[in-house]
């Protein structure tokens, strides 16, 4: 069983090193990483949308070019364990997610899925050995066509200096830097 160009457990050990932990929800998304891009013609540049900000976005990025840095990666926080993978240009793709009917077959991954027992009280042993034995078989895909539109990182354009903090930013965000127009995440 192989998960792109790795083995169940090579790609184990790679979830650890990168994410700290073979979360279940990263060791899932391998196989829909890998399902998509069977699924995909070979030799394509592709894009990615991940549906959710959790464990999801990390899979495609070890096991593809698209990264959030390179702006490859567009990760939408629609709460959806799904994926896509399409065609910069055309916008032609495959959108895979977690199937609700088939997680039915797989009760620990329902229940870790579903949130249906608390973290502590599920069988971690099952839950990974369910996972593995699951692979491809808990998802589903269809096909797509995304509106680069509605995905577009855009180019940042030339920066401007601003006048509280001192730092440059980009200009398009108005007089200020967004941190000084009230967006910064710190406590003064």
């Amino acid at each position: 069983m192989n998960i792109g160009a790795h083995s169940y457990e090579e790609y184990t050990e790679l979830v650890k090193s990168f994410h700290g932990s073979a979360a279940p929800g990263l060791m899932i998304g391998g196989f829909m990483v890998d399902l998509a891009l069977k699924n995909l013609p070979e030799g394509e540049f592709f894009d990615s949308i991940c549906e959710t900000s959790s464990c999801l976005p990390d899979a495609i990025q070890l096991l593809t070019p698209c990264t959030t840095g390179n702006g490859w990666l567009t990760v939408l926080d629609f709460g959806k364990f799904a994926i896509t993978m399409y065609d910069k240009s055309s916008g032609n793709g495959i959108r895979v997610f977690l199937d609700k009917e088939k997680l039915k077959n797989w009760p620990e991954v329902n229940n870790w899925f579903l949130k249906l027992k608390p973290k502590k009280e599920q069988n971690h042993d099952l839950l990974m050995s369910q996972i593995k034995d699951a692979g491809h078989s808990i998802l589903s895909m269809q096909k797509i066509k995304v509106n680069p539109e509605t995905v577009s990182r855009g180019k940042s354009g030339p920066s401007a200096l601003c006048p509280l903090c001192g730092e440059y930013y980009p200009a398009k965000h108005g007089e200020k830097c967004r941190s000084c127009s009230g967006a910064s995440p710190y406590i003064k």
